[in-house]
């Protein structure tokens, strides 16, 4: 029996880890729920798992939850400190981190000192401060198991092969919703076209940045971390069907990929059951349902945020830090009808050249860049 924390239940991870829980309750125990404002679905998941303490990072919902889980046992906190604190409950085996963006950043760190395994679903955490988080994971002795979808098959493709050089990984990408659309296509988008992923059903935030290529740009910056590459060795190549999840290419020549349906439960579960494999019913990929695999080149020219991802990677430094921050304001203002499809790129370009450039930045310095981007970026918004 595995204890965990599921960091952002109420998400599209967060539910279907719940989901892969209810199916396994043999061999999983929720301890610990946390979300962001949304109250009721949180009670209701507490309720219903008999976890022992919950976390609202909303301080204003904090009086109503407390209501609601009045008739209860279960301990209610709430805010930015209450999370980080709640992961080190000595009873939690595994944090899931499925929050959005970079509030994941400050609990997983706490949850790696308590020396807690984590199931990374919260890309940004290695985005913002992978150098960071690698070195306090090396120094815990703690496993960051990739939820991820593309990371997750990068990892599976690796068991046994921990021992053998890599040439090169190949992460996946569907392409979104605009595939093969040129820039005078894109300029009328809206945010209605843009949230209408082909594949996947998941938050706002990650399917606009699927749109952009902007979520395939943050997965090859997490994987320079969590497989400790060289940028020239992360290729991204679009594969409409989503069913190679992705493939690594070791210094033989050789390839292995990792197969399936879309559905992110099979990786959650595998993060959650490592090194185990369980048994589960979800459906089977059969290859005369798809009897044509197609790959495409990635078109960083029209979807720029892919070329602003490599060129922070290859800066090194705050400069992901700064690309992330300035890409959350850029997702917020789109979703907000403040800017278009395309300006989220020239927001996140001119933050790039105008932020302070730091090369080897400690937790403050990460903290203080992530606040001087947002107020430029907003004051750029407010600008259009």
């Amino acid at each position: 029996m595995k204890n965990i924390a599921i960091l952002g239940s109420t998400g599209s991870i967060g539910t279907q880890a719940l989901d892969v829980v209810r199916a396994n309750k043999d061999k999983f125990k929720v301890e610990v729920l946390s979300a962001f404002s949304n109250i009721n679905l949180l009670a209701s998941q507490a309720i219903e798992f008999d976890v022992n303490t919950v976390v609202i990072q909303e301080e204003s919902k904090y009086d109503e939850l407390k209501s609601l889980l009045a008739h209860t046992d279960i301990k209610v906190f709430c805010g930015e400190q209450a999370l980080a604190d709640v992961v080190t409950y000595e009873s939690i085996k595994v944090v899931l981190t499925a929050m959005v963006g970079y509030a994941g950043l400050k609990p997983t760190i706490s949850a790696i000192k308590a020396k807690k395994n984590i199931a990374l679903a919260n890309k940004e955490t290695l985005v913002v401060a992978g150098d960071l988080i690698t070195k306090l994971a090396e120094e815990n002795d703690v496993h960051i198991l990739p939820v991820d979808s593309e990371h997750s098959a990068i990892f599976q493709c690796l068991a046994g092969e921990w021992h053998n050089p890599i040439e090169k990984i190949v992460l996946t990408a569907s392409g979104g919703p605009f595939r093969g659309k040129s820039v005078e296509d894109l300029k009328g988008v809206t945010k209605a076209q843009a949230l209408k992923h082909p594949n996947w059903v998941m938050g706002a935030k990650i399917t606009i940045d699927s749109a952009s290529l902007m979520n395939k740009g943050l997965e090859v910056i997490e994987a320079k971390w969590l497989f400790n590459l060289d940028p020239h060795q992360i290729e991204v190549i679009v594969h409409p069907q989503s069913i190679v999840h992705s493939i690594v290419q070791f210094t033989d020549g050789s390839m292995k990929a990792q197969m399936g349906l879309p559905d992110m439960k099979l990786p959650i579960q595998y993060a959650l059951a490592y090194p185990q494999r369980i048994v589960s019913d979800f459906p089977r990929f059969d290859f005369l349902n798809y009897p044509t695999l197609s790959f495409e080149q990635a078109d960083t020219k029209t979807f720029r945020n892919l070329g602003l991802a490599y060129k922070a990677l290859d800066k090194g430094g705050n400069m992901a830090c700064i690309l992330n921050a300035a890409n959350e304001v850029a997702v917020d203002a789109f979703l907000n009808d403040r800017i278009g499809f395309l300006e989220m790129s020239d927001l996140l370009e001119n933050c790039m050249e105008k932020i302070t450039y730091i090369a080897n930045p400690n937790y403050e310095e990460y903290v203080n860049t992530d606040k001087e981007t947002r107020i430029f970026a907003t004051k750029l918004v407010t600008k259009n």
